[in-house]
């Protein structure tokens, strides 16, 4: 096999035994590598209904089929497992050397299950496995343990996975970094957590051959001249705090725990600004020729030293979101979430919603342990960060996520708890944007813009975004299926609008890495077959029409300003759009998957554990 390696490596941490599966290229081919691959790893290796934070629960790394090759944004893996947020499918994604690395070890895929006696290091050297003393990492961060692992083996080649304090304590929203990136949502630091697993420090030496190399370099050559046009200008030059601005113009903008979408001081914390005042350099993932992240560092005042890469979603979260106006502030809550090892989205719509609840008097100052946290108070909300990741106090509550947070605190806190399946809201109201907010109450990881990815035909006006009508179900469902192709392969959706032809290209380059033959509508079929499969586990997990809703300040509160003022999402629109997406899936109005559809699929062996027969449809009049 040429990119790929043909094996998985599983480790059991509980008797640290090891062990290879083989798959070969008709089982990859299927799910291509990244967060389709980790998927069906999590599938095979995760029994129903186990605990996501017991040891049978399997973290499961994918590496992409472009890793280490020339293909630009592609070395990147994916990690998934049952998530401790949603009790669904979390999967996530991360682009760094450690992506490279692992293919060079010689595996397409880790599968991790068990719960270590004490807490180790695992140790991923080519063949060699070993399981490492992590007390001198124990309470260090994420950054402090990935170097101190590399020099106690000597090499800065050796590339680490780490979580911080907050994977240590479990958060349900901890991440696992590597390299300064993030495999950041659904709490896959906490399933490492629990593993009592420090960091995987992983070491390669092996080559990585293509089965087309001078073809395969001829099209990364275009692909990396595309990616350095004007598809992708706005992402080098202010990254994607550039949406601050724009997103405000359009009454998207979240604001004060998503009570409004219009923020006052969003020219203070727009890309513009941060590029002015406090940027410092642009900072690229493995492999990638667009370096979209704009790192900030602040120069003076009381957040003087502090410095980060600073996203779109991580601003508008522990910003915006959080009243906080202040640059200097945002970086340095955004620092503090990377070294304890916390999803800064998932933190930011938490605190937001814990202020909201401080400024109703829902939670009083004697809950907070003296503090004083009304939007707007930074100091309050570094404050909280640090509580949640060492889950001191109230922070203890917040760790949990805010759906659980507001479930056990009530007097009405779940009105405004910002999550759908219990993973917290991304950076867009949706309240007019009809067709994203379809999109994110079905897809299987739960709130997220990544997955869903049909913000887009509303935001660049494909359609009217404020009306909800019959054939939004049908967009929702191509643009996640086009979204979960470039998660399988992995690509940043960054490079998306650099093809002119995107099944026919990819389809040649994919086949010039790896010699597996790949037709573009079998490229398309990935998408599909994986969201199937991500939506298969949730079915066997639990999953009930239920899970597919939004929260109650999306279909009860209207905009209280902007260009959408008035406009909501009614229960009886979503309900229509839901049935609109069903159908377009061709799963029943229940939203359940048949079995013909899973066959079709080649997912045979899903189709009969969860599959259900198709309904039989009523005769028409005047039929027997």
């Amino acid at each position: 096999m040429y990119a790929y390696t043909g094996r998985i490596l599983h480790i059991d941490v509980t008797n640290r035994k090891t062990s290879i599966q083989r798959v070969g290229p008709d089982f990859i081919k299927k799910y291509l590598g990244g967060t389709g691959l980790a998927t069906r790893l999590v599938y095979d290796n995760t029994p129903k209904g186990c605990d996501p934070l017991g040891p049978e629960n399997a973290l499961c790394f994918a590496v992409s089929a472009f890793a280490g090759t020339t293909v630009p944004v592609g070395t990147k893996h994916g990690v998934a497992a049952k998530s401790p947020l949603t009790g669904f499918i979390g999967d996530s994604l991360s682009g760094s050397y450690f992506s490279e690395m692992m293919r060079r070890a010689g595996y397409d895929g880790i599968v991790i299950k068990g719960q270590a006696p004490k807490w180790v290091v695992v140790f991923i050297d080519d063949d060699d496995i070993q399981f490492l003393d992590a007390a001198p990492y124990m309470g260090m961060n994420t950054l402090e343990t990935q170097r101190a692992i590399r020099e106690r083996l000597g090499d800065e080649n050796v590339r680490v996975s780490a979580i911080g304090p907050a994977g240590e304590r479990l958060v349900r929203y901890a991440l696992i970094d590597n390299d300064g990136r993030q495999a950041g949502r659904s709490g896959n630091g906490a399933v490492m957590g629990s593993k009592r697993i420090k960091a995987i420090a992983i070491r390669g030496s092996h080559p990585i051959t293509v089965a087309d190399p001078k073809g395969l370099m001829e099209a990364s050559l275009r692909l990396i001249k595309a990616s350095r046009g004007p598809g992708t200008l706005k992402y080098r030059t202010l990254g994607t705090p550039a949406n601050v601005l724009n997103l405000n113009k359009m009454g998207l903008l979240p604001t004060r725990n998503f009570q409004e979408t219009v923020f006052e001081e969003a020219e203070k914390v727009s890309g513009e600004y941060l590029h002015e005042r406090y940027h410092v350099k642009s900072v690229a993932c493995a492999g990638c020729s667009i370096a979209c992240e704009q790192w900030g560092a602040v120069k003076e005042g009381k957040y003087k030293g502090a410095m980060i890469g600073l996203d779109y979603e991580p601003l508008f979260a522990v910003g915006p979101n959080c009243g906080i106006g202040d640059m200097a502030a945002i970086i340095r809550l955004v620092q503090l979430c990377d070294e304890y090892g916390l999803d800064a989205m998932s933190t930011g719509v938490v605190i937001s919603w814990a202020m909201e609840c401080y400024e109703r008097g829902i939670l009083t100052k004697e809950d907070f342990g003296g503090l004083e946290p009304y939007f707007g108070n930074d100091d309050a909300a570094v404050e909280l960060v640090r509580r949640i990741a060492y889950r001191e106090g109230i922070g203890d509550l917040l760790a949990e996520g805010v759906k659980r947070a507001s479930e056990r605190v009530g007097k009405g806190s779940e009105h405004f708890a910002m999550h759908v399946k219990g993973l917290e809201m991304p950076g867009y109201d949706v309240r007019s944007l009809k067709t994203f907010a379809l999109g994110i109450a079905v897809v299987a990881r739960g709130a997220d813009h990544n997955r869903a990815l049909s913000y887009e035909v509303d935001i660049k006006g494909e359609v009217d975004r404020f009306k909800a009508e019959p054939g939004r179900g049908k967009l929702a469902m191509e643009k996640e299926d086009f979204a979960c192709i470039l998660d399988c392969l992995v690509l940043c959706k960054f490079l998306r609008n650099c093809f002119t032809d995107f099944e026919r290209e990819v389809a040649e380059i994919y086949t010039m890495a790896t010699g597996i033959p790949l037709t573009p509508e079998e490229l398309k079929q990935v998408g599909e077959r994986v969201v199937n499969l991500k939506k298969a586990f949730n079915i066997r997990e639990g999953w009930t029409m239920a899970d597919d809703w939004l929260p109650p300040r999306v279909l009860e509160d209207p905009l209280p300003s902007g260009p959408g003022k008035g406009v909501r999402v009614t229960p009886e629109e979503l309900r229509m759009l839901i049935q609109d997406y069903y159908a377009a899936r061709g799963w029943t109005p229940e939203g359940l998957i048949p079995k013909s559809k899973l066959i079709a699929l080649g997912l045979e062996d899903i189709a009969e554990e969860i599959g259900v027969e198709e309904p039989v449809a009523a005769p028409a009049a005047g039929e027997a």
